[in-house]
């Protein structure tokens, strides 16, 4: 299967869709980034054990998969800007809530749909980006927004940090209230840059139902799908294998922290970088090397003893998911239909946030178990299948994938029209 491309304009630079789409992504994510770890302390400030405060963070995260499908839906019916419009609007009001909240079931609503309208918000970006930027670039443009993503959830912490200090746990989240309230703005001021032609086809589209969606995709689906849950997995649960591996050997929290954004900022110099290569060599280039490194790293930190050790493994994971900025968007918008681009995408999301939210409870497993190691090694593991799932399905569906399909492709496109010469 092929996913057929509309015409776009080709003269879209990504320097046209900063504005009206990174600038807001990079907004919106700091003050995702910025409640993240005030949501577990505001749960214990309303009376909440650890678990229940851990669980009340795990919501976000189930917003997101709550909200994956229904945004491909939204963003069909209303077009991908208005869905941004929305989603900030929304998120202006859930963080309204936890920030008024007056006992954990408010809160934990407020975080839920915190997590949905966040889904709205990234699905509505790639699907613009893969609209209105050329086929050539796409993987740039793509990782670029997954790059301003890490930026954005990176320094999101350290502005919070500061408002605790002036205000306390509820300016936090009104500084995110803030931030959800700039994006809008912007996306709502800055001009469509997909022209005439695109917003016509837009308005034109006819509304098909997601089960529709799925039952013709579905091969994709059960292949490649599989193949980006485990990505999404292995990525995810880097942020959990770090701190309880360090705590495991006694590291105190400020080393851990030290760590963490030592492994952070070796990420985020990387997602330029990748999406070039993916867009002059081919997804695979940087889809398989990202998995191998990652998976590799993971697998190592159990054999890691000091805080150098963990370090070193601490930066290759960061090479590792660096590299891979935005290759599951990337791959999304190589394989949807052009038709059904939202649905197919809100589908797509669902996949890979299931793995994020899986790949974590295989660590918390192992270690409930009494082997935080084996925990770790199993995602290692997954990884490395991960690799090798991508390997075998990505050329499959992609005409991106390497050279090879590139090539095919091409050929296919100036191969003259008649019926196919027979073999005698």
């Amino acid at each position: 299967m092929t996913a057929s491309v509309p015409p776009q304009r080709p003269n879209v630079e990504l320097r046209e869709v900063a504005r009206g789409v990174y600038a807001p992504a990079l907004v919106f994510e700091v003050g995702v980034g910025a409640i993240m770890p005030i949501i577990p302390l505001s749960a214990v400030a309303l009376g909440a054990n650890l678990a229940v405060a851990g669980l009340l963070v795990a919501l976000l995260g189930v917003g997101q998969i709550v909200g994956d499908v229904p945004a491909g839906a939204l963003a069909a019916r209303i077009g991908d800007r208005r869905a941004m419009l929305v989603a900030a609007a929304l998120s202006v009001l859930a963080l309204m809530g936890c920030a008024l909240a007056p006992n954990l079931g408010v809160l934990g609503a407020g975080v839920v749909c915190v997590g949905a309208t966040n889904a709205v918000f990234t699905l509505a970006r790639q699907s613009y980006l893969t609209e209105v930027i050329p086929v050539v670039k796409r993987a740039r443009a793509l990782s670029t927004l997954g790059g301003v993503q890490r930026i954005g959830a990176f320094i999101g912490p350290f502005i919070g940090a500061g408002v605790v200090d002036l205000v306390g746990l509820s300016g936090v989240y009104w500084l995110a209230v803030l931030t959800s309230l700039v994006a809008g703005l912007v996306v709502l001021v800055v001009p469509d840059v997909a022209g005439a032609e695109a917003v016509r086809r837009r308005h034109a589209a006819v509304m098909v139902p997601m089960r529709t969606v799925l039952r013709q995709n579905a091969r994709v689906f059960l292949t490649l799908g599989f193949a980006v849950m485990a990505v999404g997995a292995v990525r995810a649960s880097r942020q959990v294998v770090l701190p309880l591996w360090s705590e495991q050997l006694g590291f105190s929290p400020a080393t851990t922290s030290i760590v963490f954004g030592i492994s952070g900022a070796v990420d985020m110099l990387l997602f330029y970088p990748a999406g070039k290569v993916m867009d002059r060599r081919g997804r695979l280039w940087v889809a398989i090397p990202s998995m191998v490194v990652l998976g590799c790293a993971i697998l190592a930190l159990p054999m890691t003893t000091t805080l150098a050790g963990v370090t070193v493994a601490a930066m290759v994971m960061g090479l590792g998911n660096g590299i891979g900025a935005g290759i599951l968007m990337t791959l999304g918008a190589d394989v949807a239909p052009a038709a059904v681009r939202p649905q197919f995408l809100g589908i797509w999301r669902l996949f890979s946030d299931a793995g994020v939210a899986g790949g974590p409870l295989v660590v918390a497993a192992g270690a409930a178990l009494g082997s935080l190691a084996a925990g770790i090694g199993a995602m290692g593991a997954v990884g490395l299948l991960g690799a090798v799932g991508l390997a075998r399905w990505v050329p499959r569906w992609s005409d991106h994938a390497n050279a090879t399909t590139r090539r095919r492709a091409a050929e296919r496109e100036t191969r003259p029209p008649g019926p196919t010469p027979t073999a005698t």
